[in-house]
């Protein structure tokens, strides 16, 4: 009997304990997933964003990775500041013209205050610059630009939600850059990692005539966060169908990014 009441007693404790090590695991996915989504996150990540623009003219495409560190600083007891620079690599076939190299960096510098004074809302804002990298003719503006960048989010329970815009002007006397970039996002998550995504890039070239000027996509994903080791890791894969786009660019987008964290 004594070792009946021992062994319940384990087996009590037992349960107990894996399903604290189970709640835990659920709270660090939904923190991991929440740091992922969040642009002012303070945590150096390594996001690999790759988006297959296609469904054009037969045979067409442009593919653009997006390697993009963001790298916080903690500048001061009451503000970070977090950086993020995208470094695109771009390929395309137009018109059975195949070409790659890199594209434009970009990078932005969000000043956010580390203790925000409104409840679940967190909101950076600075500069974002241009830098001419591109390698090729086609694959980027190539001139020096920059302007402001601003972005908000919202985190409540499982929801992520959230807005980003920048616009880019060119500094040289052509004036051939002058771009808007609007981003929205919305990520809600569910159990064991996983979460759904919508985040279109809505674009406007200003110099653009206005019937080949926005790009505005409508679409969505599904993503999880994994482990590698002890390292977290974001994939995801997202598909868009771009209401308004140039007469040029084709009809669909195809994201797949794999973003590598490291949480302090």
């Amino acid at each position: 009997m004594k070792m009946k009441k021992i062994a319940l007693f384990a087996a009590a404790t037992f349960s107990v304990v894996a399903a604290y090590a189970q709640m835990t695991e659920e709270e660090m996915a939904l923190k991991m997933a929440a740091a992922a989504q969040n642009p002012l996150a303070s945590m150096i990540s390594l996001p690999f964003q790759n988006n297959t623009t296609f469904g054009g003219n037969d045979g067409d495409y442009v593919n653009v990775l997006n390697v993009q560190p963001v790298w916080p600083f903690h500048i001061s007891e009451d503000w970070n500041l977090i950086t993020r620079t995208i470094v695109p690599v771009v390929s395309t076939s137009i018109n059975d013209n195949e070409q790659s190299g890199l594209g434009d960096t970009v990078f932005t510098g969000w000043l956010s205050p580390s203790k925000s004074s409104i409840s679940n809302i967190v909101w950076g804002v600075g500069p974002v610059l241009n830098l001419p990298t591109t390698t090729k003719d086609g694959l980027g503006a190539d001139q020096w630009g920059g302007g402001v960048s601003a972005v908000g989010v919202w985190i409540k329970d499982k929801w992520v939600a959230g807005g980003l815009i920048n616009n880019i002007w060119g500094f040289e006397k052509t004036h051939e850059l002058n771009s808007l970039m609007i981003q929205y996002f919305v990520n809600y998550n569910l159990d064991h990692g996983w979460y759904l995504v919508s985040a279109p890039i809505n674009t406007a070239n200003w110099n653009a005539p206005s019937s080949d000027r926005w790009i505005v996509p409508l679409g969505g994903g599904v993503g999880k966060i994994v482990k590698i080791g002890k390292l977290p890791v974001n994939i995801n894969a997202q598909m868009y169908y771009n209401l308004e786009k140039p007469e040029d660019v084709g009809d669909y987008t195809a994201r797949i990014q794999v973003q590598f964290m490291f949480p302090k």
